[in-house]
């Protein structure tokens, strides 16, 4: 197989980058799956139990101080104490930090789309157009192409520091992460063994994921969960939490800081730069979906604040109406460099926000009808979905351990499916194999980056402490 590049790690192990994904595939699996195993020579899979910082590896605060850069400087201390609450929500919000260390260890170089933020609670449940529930990946912010262990290495390590932040033993975390690598590793040689259409087709529902729960109890937890986020997804039932009045003259609630209207515009009156980004937005879309985005009009527009890495970006909540008053909220979210970009090279899109849509219909197989993209005041790039259009979250803050294991299997399978849209999956699982050697040398790795984390954690809150790093935080419920 043609080989393209190559480049030199951490430790001085050399490793050669595959042929395009648009080039291998059309080359014999059984050639690939041996291009795959020949990478072993290269990147052996017990070098992917190493994790240890380099002497000049930046210090993680002025990390965060970096990607603090290019945000609503208001919102930056809200940031810091949405970070500050746990090492797993530090963890959270530190993904250029993780980026950067990734970047320094050995690779077998296959790339994939990378989801470049694939911590467990970025995976959930979500509705396709027919309405049916899927799980997978549904925060894909810094999606860019990249290696496949970078990905797999972040949502092992995420599930040691949630384990840890549950009051679950490292035992456990260790288990979990064994669970979600075996998932990935024997979820990609079953999608290396179907056919293109069919792996293109294919999705995990959540009707079969529930049918593999062993307690009956557990299965009745999730389906209440999949009800509720039905009921409260929908525009009507989700109306009166965020807007008041009906119709053209309905408005979108303040709730500072989480949302609000800009500083001297009025709830209802809609800035140019609104109506103008807008415009940009709907030339991004099919032809089929203007003919259904066309029966709305903006009736109001505020600040909405989301998440943790998100916070202090410009994401937007649009309030739109149809002809007969019916709602439709559509999310805006800032598109900013991914924090791959340093160590993975840039998107070949010249618009952020059409990078991170690109992210989500290779990666996703069933995609939000509204996505698109569009470019507002200042040069400052989004991409636009309807807002809770039925996301299912995961409730780990309340995971034992069966729960824990559970989730870790789920979160592997959707992984490696995302993964064998975008990459080879021929190669990838070439490279892993049939035995547990790749899990157990995961295993490790995530047990060591948890301890960085913590470590890393600890200087932060001491810059909180100290006051070097400003912070605010939530209003009580």
């Amino acid at each position: 197989m043609k080989r393209i590049t190559s480049h030199e790690l951490a430790g001085g192990t050399s490793v050669t980058r595959t042929a395009p994904v648009q080039e291998s595939t059309l080359i014999p699996r059984t050639e690939r799956r041996a291009e795959g195993k020949r990478l072993r020579e290269k990147c052996p899979r017990d070098v992917h139990r190493i994790w240890k910082p380099q002497t000049d590896r930046p210090d993680p605060v002025d990390m965060v101080r970096k990607a603090d850069e290019g945000r609503m400087q208001d919102l930056v201390p809200l940031r810091h104490g949405r970070m500050a609450r746990s090492p797993f929500t530090f963890f959270r919000g530190a993904a250029l930090n993780m980026a950067h260390d990734l970047a320094t260890l050995p690779t077998p170089g296959i790339e994939v789309q990378c989801c470049g933020d694939a911590h467990l609670m970025n995976f959930g449940g979500f509705a396709t157009a027919e309405r049916n529930i899927i799980f997978g990946i549904n925060d894909l912010d810094e999606t860019l192409p990249a290696p496949w262990d970078w990905d797999l290495k972040r949502l092992t390590v995420s599930f040691v520091v949630a384990c840890r932040d549950n009051g679950l033993s490292d035992a456990i975390g260790k288990d979990a992460v064994l669970s979600c690598v075996e998932a990935y590793r024997k979820s990609m040689k079953a999608y290396s063994e179907m056919k293109s259409l069919d792996l293109w087709y294919h999705s995990i529902e959540a009707e079969a994921l529930i049918a593999s729960i062993d307690s009956a109890a557990m299965r009745q937890r999730v389906i209440r969960r999949i009800e509720k986020a039905r009921m409260s997804s929908l525009a009507e039932d989700l109306f009166p939490k965020l807007a008041m009045g009906a119709g053209r003259t309905a408005t979108i609630k303040d709730e500072v800081p989480i949302i609000f209207h800009p500083r001297g515009v009025n709830a209802g009156a809609l800035d140019t730069a609104i109506t103008k980004g807008f415009d940009a937005y709907r030339k991004s879309l099919t032809p089929s979906q203007r003919v259904l985005v066309d029966r709305f009009e903006i009736v109001d527009a505020a600040f909405k604040v989301v998440g943790v890495g998100s916070v202090g970006t410009r994401c937007w909540v649009l309030l739109l109406t149809d002809g007969a008053g019916d709602p439709l909220f559509l999310q805006v979210k800032e598109a900013r460099e991914s924090v791959l970009e340093p160590y993975a090279g840039k998107s070949q899109f010249g618009n952020h926000g059409q990078r991170v849509v690109n992210g989500h219909r290779l990666m996703q197989p069933a995609s939000d009808i509204f996505l698109g993209w569009t470019k507002g005041e200042g040069g400052h790039e989004h991409y636009v979905r309807q807002l809770r259009d039925i996301k299912v979250k995961p409730a780990v803050e309340t995971f034992g351990k069966t729960e824990m294991m559970l989730y870790a299997n789920w979160c592997g399978q959707s992984l490696a499916l995302s993964h064998a849209r975008s990459g080879d999956p021929s190669i990838i699982s070439g490279y892993l194999g049939k035995s547990d050697e790749i899990d157990n040398a995961i295993a490790t790795f995530s047990l060591l980056y948890a301890e960085q984390n913590e470590a890393d954690y600890a200087l932060f809150k001491r810059a909180v402490n100290d006051g070097t790093l400003k912070v605010a935080f939530d209003p009580p419920e």
